[in-house]
């Protein structure tokens, strides 16, 4: 009767909605029941194996909202594969990724997503979705996102960025906005006016500004502030909801805040990067700065109170990570000489659910918010929750055991991540995962990796749950 049940004692288990001293009941690869300790029903309930979480909290698997896992960029590719960063993303207490399969100009989403399956099918040691960049925008890729809708990938990103690339203009916005509205998906969109990029790229190399610390000036946060505004306004144009992805710049967050309180479906992430890191970092020394070249860019200090201020009232919703991983050595370096060829991205998968917890040690935010930005708004935005995000009975047992006052020192030679650097190299945190379930089977087991490629399951997604106004959370 009990072969297949775990019961986890002792702990604090936090959701988005409320802490509660509770043990929970695992049958198979679900959460069956929750009932207080020491309580009658507690007692009864026996399974093959016990963890005990006394003194630890008992939290919901994170859910990564934004991943780049083998990103083809600039001539090479992300460092991280599927096995690679899945693996470092369940060492982080994150049990569900959700990645970007692109479509190539000219060819369909299908012929896209198809790839991005290959890449990922029985590589992934935790469960993973796709979202789909859309790289061409025209009739048939338009009848594609109904197909796609309906089975499963239920969000679409458009770039207001890197011509030639990804670049999509206004009209293609527009008609892809038009499209969702109609199919019930989510356009997200990278807001960073690209053209204008270009120029400002162009007029500081020919000045002989060619150090990473020029990457974050010519990303000018204006140009960021002017395209969050731009496809705030397509969107509401075309009657559809919005995710603005990686959002850094206060006056970003300014745009954002100012179309929720008009009541506009619209909603932001922002990622660990711009919370804790700067411009400060671009600068650093001997090409270092190269390290944290990522789009949209670091910002000055200054920003990440206004980034906090947004994750505090809910004008963000989001953290997710962007980890699209690029080794110093060999990578990152591409870039000397000439600061626009350094391939763009960050590693941080591994780091994040820490990350926010030392952001509430420090008082940033609540323990019950740090769930709800990590775990429940993005399995609620993209269509998971609550198979995702929570512990209750019905849902996945995708449960942490996360100890609350472990100390560690973050860094590269004790990551997993496959990148030769850490961002947050030689950070001192508070908080550290200890065990790890994916669907009731341990994938880390009191600081020991138990898992293995092939676990991970593809999960296709509904559509968003937000979808009443614009409330979240």
């Amino acid at each position: 009767m009990s072969s297949n049940r775990t019961l986890i004692r002792g702990g604090l288990v936090i959701t988005a909605a409320e802490e509660t001293h509770a043990d929970v009941l695992v049958e198979g690869s679900r959460v069956v029941a929750l009932a207080a300790h020491g309580s009658d029903t507690a007692a009864g309930w026996s399974a093959a194996r016990t963890i005990d979480a006394t003194g630890k909290y008992v939290i919901p698997g994170g859910v990564d909202a934004h991943t780049h896992m083998e990103m083809p960029f600039g001539g090479t590719f992300a460092s991280d594969t599927f096995e690679t960063g899945t693996r470092a993303a369940a060492w982080g207490g994150t049990t569900t990724i959700i990645d970007f399969a692109i479509q190539s100009r000219g060819g369909s989403l299908a012929e896209g997503l198809d790839a991005w399956h290959e890449k990922a099918n029985g590589h992934c040691a935790i469960d993973y979705a796709f979202h789909m960049i859309m790289s061409d925008v025209n009739e048939s890729s338009l009848k594609e996102m109904d197909k796609l809708v309906a089975a499963g990938v239920s969000s679409f990103k458009l770039f207001t960025a890197y011509p030639g690339v990804f670049l999509s203009d206004d009209g293609q916005i527009l008609r892809a906005m038009q499209r969702a509205a109609s199919n019930g998906g989510l356009v997200m969109t990278h807001a960073e006016n690209g053209p204008a990029i270009d120029v400002l790229v162009e007029q500081a190399l020919a000045r002989g500004e060619r150090d990473p610390r020029y990457h974050g000036e010519v990303r000018n946060a204006l140009l960021e502030a002017e395209a969050t505004h731009r496809v705030i306004r397509l969107s509401q144009v075309a009657g559809a909801p919005l995710y603005v992805v990686h959002v850094s710049a206060r006056e970003a967050v300014a745009e954002l805040a100012r179309a929720r309180d008009e009541g506009l479906p619209v909603f932001g992430e922002t990622c660990p990067q711009y919370l804790f890191l700067s411009t400060d970092n671009l600068a650093e020394p001997d090409f270092e700065g190269a390290k944290y070249v990522c789009s949209t860019p670091l910002r000055p200090r200054e920003h990440q109170a206004a980034l906090w201020r947004g994750l505090r009232t809910n004008d963000l919703q989001v953290v997710s990570t962007d980890h699209c991983p690029f080794c110093f050595k060999g990578q990152k370096e591409m870039g000397r000489g000439d600061f626009s060829r350094i391939p763009n991205g960050m590693p941080g998968v591994e780091n994040r659910m820490d990350l926010l917890h030392q952001a509430v040690v420090e008082g940033r935010i609540s323990r019950r918010r740090w769930i709800e930005i990590a775990c429940a708004t993005p399995a609620r935005m993209f269509g998971l929750y609550p198979k995702k995000g929570t512990i209750s009975p019905g849902a996945d047992a995708d449960i942490v055991i996360y100890d609350p006052d472990a100390e560690q020192v973050m860094s590269a030679g004790t990551h997993h991540m496959n990148v030769d650097y850490s961002a947050y190299e030689g950070r001192r945190v508070t908080g550290r995962v200890e065990t790890v379930l994916s669907r009731g089977v341990p994938v880390v087991d009191k600081r020991a990796y138990v898992g293995h490629a092939g676990h991970g399951a593809y999960l296709p997604r509904g559509i968003c749950q937000f979808l009443d106004g614009g409330s979240a959370g």
